[in-house]
């Protein structure tokens, strides 16, 4: 019986990323994920706030198929440029006009630096600017002290996915700038590979939060599901 421990419904942001392929990889059997998209056009300030009308659509088709136990519309920054109160807010609405519990990427990473006992926490991400002020306020409010929000080398469109050895020295030397940093937060669930996380947690001696890794780990504790992944980083490791 598909779905026997549970069923997602999940909006990504775009198509194509191969992110769902490993959040379905890692999920206990038995757990079915439905995805759609909100195929967000441009990936800047205004268009992740244009999104929201395709995101309304797609989270009120699957609350219609009525077999989702959660709903996750997926993508931290569509949601982080609103910020954390009209997020919440936003997530309440959903939640009482269909009464199905929903959650954002954003919601799953505070959960997730929170289990692992982070207060004082750096960010990476692609995006710089605006956005990465978005990003922090979206984190302070939630109650972080965030060390700083650091924006990744510009990608060329012939070079879409850095090697994990650029990310791994990009981060590294950030870190050395900042004192007290108790966790790493990666935004960008298409841009990090889960399985690379490991030579910085190992070096740095601190957890690092990947959004695949904290979604993962935030559906099987709304589903009442425990089965860790060894390889995957901390957080799937131990699940807390």
């Amino acid at each position: 019986m598909a779905g026997w421990r549970g069923t997602i419904g999940v909006v990504k942001p775009g198509r194509g990323t191969g992110s769902t392929e490993e959040f379905i990889r890692l999920m206990p059997e038995g757990v079915r994920v439905i995805p759609t998209a909100a195929d967000i056009r441009e990936y800047d300030a205004e268009g992740f706030r244009e999104a929201l009308d395709s995101y309304k659509q797609r989270v009120a088709e699957l609350a219609a198929l009525g077999i989702c136990d959660l709903i996750h519309p997926e993508g931290a920054p569509p949601f982080m440029v609103r910020g954390l109160a009209a997020e919440r807010e936003l997530v309440a609405d959903w939640e009482s006009q269909y009464k199905v519990p929903v959650f954002t990427s954003g919601m799953t990473q505070a959960d997730a630096l929170k289990a692992l006992g982070v207060q004082r926490m750096l960010g990476f991400s692609f995006f710089g600017g605006p956005l990465a002020e978005a990003f922090t306020r979206y984190f302070t409010d939630a109650g972080f002290d965030v060390a700083g929000m650091e924006t990744m080398p510009p990608r060329a469109k012939d070079w879409p996915t850095p090697s994990a050895e650029d990310l791994y020295m990009h981060i590294k030397r950030a870190f050395v700038r900042y004192s007290g940093v108790q966790g790493i937060y990666l935004l960008g669930s298409a841009s990090w590979r889960l399985k690379d996380i490991h030579d910085i947690e190992d070096d740095l001696g601190i957890p690092v939060v990947h959004p695949v890794a904290a979604r993962v780990w935030y559906v099987q504790k709304r589903l009442l599901l425990r089965q860790p992944a060894p390889g995957y980083g901390r957080l799937l490791e131990t699940m807390p």
